[in-house]
């Protein structure tokens, strides 16, 4: 197969080009990736040299040369990361999240189309595979409710409401076009390679370098989190055996309050660097909380598990511990990646608020 992974260079995109790239030597694996200021490709350096790996730097709101590059490498699947993700930057700047989310997702499934159509096969052995969020389901009360595949949609950031528009299309492709596609809906990730804008990296860097820890509101806004490779394996176990126009739920089962998050890892990162354990709980400043900010999220995964047999493979404890120790033992990488327009992204969303 020749399947192209768009968002490649980025935190999930990597994990997934990693696995497939060193899992199915027999497949080419297309990186696609515009390289903005999330997308690295040091997160791809173990696979650079790798036969069946080739790395394209494009825009997917590029509509000609996503169409040429089906054709060029004649794609039987897409597996679709790329995306804006950053809830604070949608609400500064809603018109990028809906010309990448929604328009660079429109030019992809077009060019997909045009190219699948023209063949004597058609869609025969094709699969469109869109990787969503659980945001766009909305917010749940703390009543142990959970995400289904059957929740309403109800998003309330800019960033959430160009993911669904982006989900619709998809489904919107099959219904009309008969087009084989597959959405997913995940929890929080985290782990390696993830830029630090977000809560996990953002927090051991700050802890390591004694920061302030600016926590929206109260802390109490509940997420669930899913280590990183778990969700690679997730989207390698659906995009083989996964049913055609179906959704599928990706989550830990694995619900925590962010300043319960925020203690964990302030323990962990003080503990790992010989600092007495606690040692920084001063650095937390609660700042104004976010616009829209959703109270809490919680995916249930039992459909994928019950259907193909995948559930998540570590606890959360496990994970956070893996996750605080490779970027403590990656400094240089946090250093490259935290210069220039990380900096003043962190000023904006956090000073002054």
């Amino acid at each position: 197969m020749n399947i192209i992974i768009t968002g490649g260079a980025g935190f999930i995109g990597s994990h997934v080009v990693r696995l497939f790239v060193n899992k199915y030597p027999e497949y080419h694996i297309i990186c696609l990736d515009k390289l903005t200021y999330a997308g690295n490709l040091e997160n791809l350096a173990d696979v650079e040299d790798k036969p069946n790996y080739t790395f394209v730097k494009a825009d997917i709101c590029d509509f000609d040369t996503m169409l040429a590059l089906m054709r060029e490498h004649q794609v039987d699947g897409i597996i679709h990361l790329a995306a804006e993700s950053h809830v604070d930057r949608s609400i500064k700047d809603p018109f990028t999240f809906a010309k990448t989310n929604v328009l660079g997702t429109l030019s992809l499934l077009q060019a997909a189309k045009i190219y699948w159509e023209s063949l004597p096969e058609r869609y025969e052995g094709k699969r469109f595979y869109h990787i969503s969020t659980d945001e766009v389901y909305g917010a749940l009360q703390f009543d142990g409710t959970l995400f289904t595949e059957q929740t309403k949609y109800q998003p309330h950031s800019p960033y959430s409401a160009s993911k669904a528009s982006s989900d619709h299309f998809v489904r919107a492709y099959h219904d009309t076009y008969g087009m084989p596609t597959i959405v997913t809906n995940c929890s929080n990730n985290y782990g390696p390679y993830q830029f630090p804008e977000k809560l996990i990296p953002l927090f051991i860097n700050n802890i390591r370098h004694r920061r302030p820890l600016p926590v929206y509101g109260k802390g109490e806004n509940v997420r669930d989190w899913l280590y990183v490779v778990d969700h690679a394996r997730a989207i390698d176990t659906i995009f083989h055996n996964g049913r055609i126009a179906e959704t599928y739920n990706i989550g830990g089962f694995n619900e925590w309050r962010n300043i319960d998050i925020i203690h964990v890892l302030i323990r962990t990162v003080d503990r790992l660097l010989g600092r007495p354990e606690g040692a920084d709980l001063d650095l937390i400043t609660f700042v104004t909380d976010r616009q829209g900010h959703d109270l809490r999220y919680a995916i249930d995964s039992t459909k994928l598990k019950e259907e193909l047999g995948w559930e998540p493979s570590l606890q959360f404890e496990e994970g956070i511990e893996k996750t605080v120790q490779w970027y403590l033992d990656h400094q240089d990488w946090m250093d490259r990646v935290t210069s220039g327009d990380y900096q003043r992204c962190y000023d904006d969303m956090y000073k002054g608020r």
